[in-house]
């Protein structure tokens, strides 16, 4: 009788909970595997490194990755931008001395926020934020996003968000045709002053400055600098480090089309 490969099956099963619950804690796999937890962090390390797994910085939970096999030939965008950004972020945060987050356009004109260098102990700010949704309209990855869109696609986008817009979102709306061609000209986006974002202990207001990022000829999402608005202005950080920030968003467009470029001889 032919005998199975223990760590094979392990893995898989660890995968099909990746799979099945989107992002996956260590405690959770446990669980759902009956697996001890040194062996499932033995694994899931091999799995990063395949890059059949990905693993956020902030809260240490897996997703799957941009090298997972899938129906289609190319990897999913969202896992092959975290992969792309997860080191270049690391090494501009360290440059800097600020927190970093990196989003992800997820259609329609919108963001999510993929992966953080945000450490309380750090920056201030708790790095609670993956997988949130800023604003289109008031957060420096919105706005960045947004304005590195032509004038049709911009308008698409704004129509399209302005529906279920309320409250300061609403009056955020109606003046970003004057502040998109303000971001365009500085050539970034920042956070309006006192928004927050969501219900959170932030440890204090935060600022941020935005550019996007871009990738094969399309804008794929965006990265900023985040830091507590007390102790620096926003010009103070834009003479320092904008060129350190626009440095990046591009190193990673790069990495990202190196990252799903289809094999000679695949479709597209």
């Amino acid at each position: 009788m032919t005998k199975f490969n223990r760590s094979v099956e392990r893995s898989m099963k660890i995968l099909e909970v990746v799979s099945g619950s989107g992002v996956t804690s260590l405690a959770f796999l446990a669980d759902q595997t009956g697996l001890p937890k040194p062996t499932i962090l033995r694994i899931c390390a091999t799995l990063v490194h395949q890059r059949w797994l990905t693993q956020s910085r902030s809260d240490g939970r897996y997703r799957i990755g941009s090298r997972f096999p899938r129906l289609g030939t190319a990897p999913d965008s969202i896992d092959a931008l975290v992969e792309a950004g997860s080191s270049e972020i690391v090494r501009l945060s360290e440059a800097t001395g600020l927190g970093v987050d990196l989003a992800a356009g997820i259609g329609n004109g919108r963001v999510e926020i993929v992966d953080t260098t945000r450490t309380f102990s750090d920056h201030g700010i708790f790095p609670d934020c993956i997988g949130y949704r800023p604003s289109p309209f008031r957060s420096a990855l919105g706005c960045a996003f947004l304005a590195a869109h032509d004038a049709d696609a911009r308008a698409d986008f704004s129509a399209k968000l302005a529906v279920n817009t309320k409250g300061k979102d609403r009056e955020a709306a109606l003046s970003l045709p004057g502040k998109l061609k303000e971001i365009r000209a500085k050539g970034f986006a920042t956070r309006e002053f006192g928004y927050w974002g969501r219900a959170v202990d932030y440890g204090g207001i935060p600022s941020a400055i935005g550019v996007a990022i871009r990738a094969e000829g399309r804008v794929i999402g965006a990265v900023s600098l985040i830091w507590l608005a007390e102790k620096h202005r926003v010009d103070e950080i834009a003479s320092a480090h904008l060129k350190q920030l626009t440095s990046a968003a591009v190193a990673i467009g790069r990495q990202f089309e190196s990252n799903v470029r289809l094999p000679d001889g695949a479709a597209s």
